[in-house]
């Protein structure tokens, strides 16, 4: 333990020091990146500004000047969105079926008169680009269409079809993820997906290199709304039933309700590792659950990471009361009131029960409890692959000594859980380091470390060498 920290540190040091050396000599291949990177920040891909059909038709010119053909590449009107599909042809020797490799287009959106330079101009600045979409997700974006060019361009011919799939809204209504994830038999065929928006590399404040959490789940995101109705009345004359009070009641026993706990081999793999990150008592909780949930030992261990609320929603799906709306009059008794309360459900676990349940937590038959959006959907995990694993690891060790790679489960949404509902398992694979908390993405002056944009082009490269390069014998 103590060598690998001291290797990662000496890593992060070097990394650093880069990154504020100034300008460097880019080579042409960096260049490229980098002219590309700058244009497609320059698009404001946010919705409402239908300007996703313009970026995907950018890309497709630049792959197509790398040598893709018209036949190759596919842009996929969806509204004023769209997806890009750009397929690198296998020879088929090794019988397997394609590899999706995922990234959206789209960014949440930025107001000029909120930052101090303009969002959607690239700017390079002490060592970072800042600017709207520079890490969520135009880096991924960037990189995989990159890679898809250089690959082309020096003839290499995988063993069989490498499918990049880009969708154009999956900040807000992910039609376009929907409709490549479950109307596209030709995507569903795939043998797995490896996203480029879910995981990436970390650093402590300390500078320590912390393990690649690869994403292999992702907790299922749903609203739903708590009503009570009543026919009201003047507030001159209270009555025993109240809108206000019977809602009140109903969030004292959301409030004090525990899903029940849950673990699977990707959350029990996470729990271990922050466990053994966090050290104290919360570090020994977490690795007692992850090593037997179901223990003695664990009884306790459930109690300590429940009250921590860095851990707690590990182990179980939560709700929340995030929203209220009541009365209508202040010298009226309400009509109704209103709840919103959103849910992060564990994978694997049904919308319905959930909703099933909260009905039965809220006992009273009087009031309400619906589903917001008819498209929210659950997710299951993804069992890990070992191959996957080996090559992230070789990929990012030739930046970070000895890095851990570790699958994890996020409690945020990307367009995998469509994709691993859909039939393809699906991976976080993504080549960004950056210290914890350092990113700001959706915020203000969202920023990427120059040194990680450019340490990164490769990391594709070497991920599809080895999942589907030539093999040995050939």
């Amino acid at each position: 333990m103590i060598r690998r920290i001291f290797i990662a540190s000496t890593a992060v040091l070097a990394f650093f020091a880069a990154a504020q050396a100034g300008e460097r000599t880019l080579t042409p291949d960096e260049a490229a990146a980098r002219e590309i990177y700058r244009t497609v920040i320059s698009m404001r891909t946010a919705k409402g500004h239908g300007k996703v059909p313009e970026m995907a038709a950018y890309l497709a010119d630049k792959l197509k000047s790398a040598g893709f053909g018209d036949n190759d590449i596919e842009i996929v009107p969806v509204g004023e969105t769209a997806g890009l599909i750009v397929r690198l042809a296998g020879d088929g020797s090794s019988g397997a079926k394609p590899i999706l490799f995922l990234a959206h287009m789209d960014v949440v959106d930025a107001k000029r008169e909120d930052w101090e330079y303009d969002p959607f101009v690239l700017r390079e600045e002490d060592g970072y680009f800042i600017g709207r979409g520079v890490a969520d997700n135009k880096y991924g974006v960037v990189n995989l269409t990159q890679t898809f060019m250089r690959l082309k361009r020096d003839g290499f011919t995988p063993n069989r079809d490498l499918i990049m799939v880009f969708t154009g809204d999956e900040e807000t209504d992910m039609a376009t993820t929907r409709f490549l994830a479950y109307e596209r038999p030709d995507l569903a065929e795939a043998e797995y997906a490896l996203n480029s928006d879910a995981s990436g590399g970390g650093f402590a404040k300390d500078g320590t290199v912390l393990p690649y959490f690869m994403q292999s789940a992702e907790k299922t995101y749903a609203t739903f709304e708590v009503t009570a109705r009543n026919p009201g009345g003047h507030s001159s004359r209270p009555r025993p039933d109240n809108a206000i009070y019977d809602l009140a009641d109903a969030l004292q026993n959301i409030q004090q309700y525990k899903f029940p706990v849950m673990a699977n081999e990707v959350t029990r793999a996470a729990m271990r590792a922050n466990g053994a990150m966090r050290g104290g008592d919360i570090g020994e909780a977490l690795i007692k659950f992850a090593d037997n949930p179901k223990s003695k030992k664990s009884k306790k261990a459930i109690k300590t990471i429940r009250a921590d609320d860095t851990t707690s929603n590990f182990i179980s799906t939560t709700c929340v009361a995030t929203m209220l709306s009541a009365g209508h009059a202040e010298n009226a008794l309400p009509q109704s009131a209103t709840a919103t309360v959103n849910c992060r459900i564990f994978p694997g676990v049904d919308i319905e029960e959930v909703r099933q349940t909260l009905v039965e937590v809220v006992d009273n038959e009087a009031l309400e409890v619906k589903v917001t959006d008819d498209r929210f959907v659950s997710s299951p995990a993804s069992e890990p692959r070992a191959d996957v694993k080996a090559a992230l690891e070789k990929s990012l060790r030739t930046r970070f000594a000895d890095i851990e790679i570790v699958p994890s489960m996020s409690s945020g949404g990307t367009d995998g859980m469509h994709f691993r509902r859909g039939g393809v398992p699906t991976y976080g694979a993504g080549a960004m380091f950056a210290t914890v908390g350092d990113v700001n993405a959706h915020g203000l002056n969202e920023r990427v470390l120059v040194e990680s944009f450019y340490g990164g082009l490769d990391h594709w490269i070497m991920l599809i060498k080895d999942l589907a390069g030539p093999t040995s014998a050939e």
